[in-house]
């Protein structure tokens, strides 16, 4: 009966044996009361000790599935879930499947998009570089909080969040300008988590209409999506939103709420100037419009001065929520951002937060606020925007080097958008480009309406030097060809 057993070097040997003697008795293969055999044929039989036989025995006692008579040894007990005792049937999940589910299907780029494999030169993530990451400092921050507060960390938490990083992200959103008076924080699992529940508290009115940039993010495309509102975007150009196309769209209809990435904004790169920001926000207060200001990479700045966000130039104002996290600057394995917003909208946040998944990670809130505590942030930073100027610039000179492109945005953060000719087709030069082994983001998917078969997106934060100008080579010669 037991000649199924291998033995394997990645566990421990007791581990083995009562996991093997747990399946058999699953399946119905050892049977209720059945004597299993002595420690020592046992271990004869599957080429172990007779030790790790009885220790195996004793944690199958331990969880219920063996019982002991003195004198006599161990058997299968009855109250052990054997194999065969419920019926097996099947259930058509397709026809199970709410219309959410569908399209969140449909939306998922991830799924429907080019597989690559190690040799492929990928230009489509906009992750940061792991070989950047601070991990001496990490794992000192760590064993730092364990020390302070030790089991405590590993117990639930607060829906709300962990109050020592709040104080500190709270300290940090004033140096930015912001007029913390009347405002609360919510610590979220990232950027879509905090979207998502801001979008399930606001009210949808007046045909659910939301207005944004054109292109813009894509996750907020799906969401917003997913969540039932109906999306207006607004062009670009070199300083951000064109204000005049955004003052006319807003006197054509009534919106729920405004979605803007003012900072490095994604897929563009573009950084709205000081000027255009203080009037958008004007207008919002015209037209009374609540606005989600996405703080997307504002850290990843490599010239001129810093740009205040939005919600600071809003003042004691509370219309601006507030979106924030240290994904693309730190380390995005450590799922934590941030809602900064009015305190009674942030009270309904929280119940919803608590409603959903209880709290964010503890312990990954802990050891952000101890590495930021412990003054690595600016460190860090340093070394990230040198290393990310470096590979920007050398990228947008391969750019301009190889590519016949019609326009080039990027001011900063870690990827470039590139906009060819109207009549040009980016999904066609992705598929010519993947069967040479380079592949990029195309840039239709960034868009509100259809429209930009012309742009693609370009990661560079985690190619090689000599793969983005490789790979830049390879998708200028193929759009020259392809343009004839």
């Amino acid at each position: 009966m037991f000649y199924e057993f291998k033995f394997k070097d990645d566990l421990p040997a007791y581990i083995q044996v009562k996991d093997y003697l747990k399946r058999l008795m699953i399946r119905g293969s050892l049977q209720a009361d059945q004597k299993l055999p002595s420690t020592r044929e046992l271990g004869l039989q599957l080429a172990v000790s007779r030790n790790t036989v009885i220790t195996a025995y004793a944690e199958l006692k331990e969880d219920g599935f063996v019982y002991t008579v003195q004198g006599k040894g161990s058997y299968v007990a009855a109250s052990a879930p054997l194999g065969g005792v419920a019926p097996s049937y099947d259930i058509d999940w397709q026809s199970r499947i709410n219309g959410y589910a569908r399209q969140a299907v449909e939306l998922d780029r991830m799924k429907h998009g080019i597989r690559a494999d190690k040799s492929v030169i990928s230009f489509t993530s906009i992750a940061p570089d792991e070989k950047l990451f601070d991990l001496d400092n990490v794992k000192r921050a760590f064993l730092d909080r364990i020390a302070m507060e030790g089991g405590v960390l590993l117990n639930y938490g607060y829906a709300k969040g962990y109050k020592p990083l709040i104080d500190y992200l709270m300290k940090y959103m004033k140096q930015k300008g912001v007029d913390l008076r009347g405002k609360d924080m919510l610590i979220t699992s990232g950027f879509t988590e905090a979207f998502d529940i801001v979008m399930s508290a606001l009210r949808k009115k007046d045909g659910n209409s939301v207005i944004c940039e054109n292109p813009t993010h894509y996750a907020a495309i799906k969401n917003l999506r997913l969540n039932g509102f109906d999306i207006t975007g607004v062009p670009m150009e070199r300083d951000g939103i064109i204000l005049a196309e955004l003052e006319r769209v807003l006197t054509e209809r009534s919106y729920n709420f405004a979605y803007f990435i003012p900072s490095y904004h994604n897929p563009t790169g573009i950084v709205t100037s000081p000027g255009k920001r203080q009037a958008i926000m004007q207008l919002m207060a015209r037209h009374r419009i609540p606005v989600i200001e996405d703080g997307f990479n504002e850290e990843l700045r490599y010239s001129g001065s810093h740009v205040s966000p939005l919600i600071a130039s809003a003042g004691q104002g509370n219309a601006v929520i507030y979106m924030g996290s240290f994904s693309k600057v730190l380390f995005p394995g450590l799922r934590v951002g941030w809602v900064l917003a009015d305190h009674q909208l942030i009270d309904y946040l929280e119940s919803i937060k608590r409603a959903r998944s209880i709290h964010t990670s503890t312990l990954d809130q802990a050891v952000l606020f101890q590495y930021l505590y412990n003054g690595n942030l600016e460190k860090f930073l340093k070394k990230a925007r040198k290393e990310y100027k470096r590979k920007y610039e050398w990228t947008k000179h391969c750019c301009e080097t190889y590519l016949p492109f019609k326009r080039l945005s990027g001011d900063g953060g870690l990827h470039l958008f590139v906009e060819f000719d109207e009549s040009f087709d980016t999904t066609k030069l992705l598929i010519e480009c993947s069967s040479k082994g380079v592949i990029f983001t195309p840039g239709d998917m960034f868009y509100t309406d259809g429209g930009g078969r012309h742009s693609l997106r370009l990661g560079f934060s985690r190619v090689p030097d000599e793969n983005i100008s490789k790979g830049l080579e390879i998708i200028g010669q193929t759009a020259k060809k392809l343009m004839g």
